[in-house]
């Protein structure tokens, strides 16, 4: 599949002529699992709109993170928008959960496809809409939840986006997504499992319930 196609498939509904727009204006790069795509303070100069692959974005302080939403093919991140058309410092990261594909349109193009195709204020106006979910169900979690139904919703998360397969995942690594310590993450997989909605072995971890 050529890339055009490729952004046809990844933006359905969005006409031909704005996609080889986006696509002649725009760069598509390659980024590995872990790679650091938008770090908190830098200012954003082109918008990334995820191909392929899975980005987390997230604020963090020391070595603790907040996870605010993922980011799946065909959507892109707002707050780098947001960031971008003010000229402001991003207030988020956002790194590759997965190996990813992105289209990155610098900010002068975007303006004037803004102006150009109204469709491109819609699709806009729908990943705010979204991301405003995630983001209050974040904070809902967090505010009145518990920390074993956020563990578990996340890591239904990961396991969709690692497609049913084990998870892989170090108790560190879950801790610092999820702002806690790693010994409160070891206790509360121990009580999921023992409630049986989880099952833990050599290949990782698994939801079951």
């Amino acid at each position: 599949m050529s890339e055009l196609a490729q952004i046809m498939n990844a933006l359905p509904g969005v006409p031909g002529k704005m996609a080889e727009d986006m696509y002649q204006a725009g760069r598509v790069v390659h980024v590995d699992e872990g790679a650091v795509v938008l770090r908190e303070g830098a200012y954003v100069k082109e918008l990334p709109i995820l191909l392929e692959g899975t980005l987390r974005v997230f604020i963090g302080h020391d070595d603790k993170e907040l996870l605010l939403y993922f980011i799946e093919p065909s959507d892109s991140c707002v707050m780098s928008f947001a960031a971008m058309m003010d000229h402001s410092a991003s207030r988020v990261n956002a790194v590759a959960e997965t190996p990813s594909k992105l289209l990155l349109v610098p900010e002068p193009d975007m303006r004037r496809m803004l102006r150009e195709h109204p469709v491109m204020n819609e699709m806009l106006f729908t990943q705010y809409g979204r991301r405003y979910m995630d983001m209050l169900r974040t904070v809902e979690q967090v505010a009145f939840g518990d920390l074993p139904t956020r563990l578990l919703d996340h890591l239904r998360k990961l396991q969709e986006i690692n497609e049913g397969a084990f998870l892989d995942v170090r108790h560190a690594k879950l801790a610092q997504e999820l702002g806690t310590a790693r010994e409160v993450v070891t206790r509360t997989l121990k009580k999921l499992e023992q409630e049986g909605r989880i099952k833990r072995s050599a290949e990782g971890i698994k939801v079951i319930g």
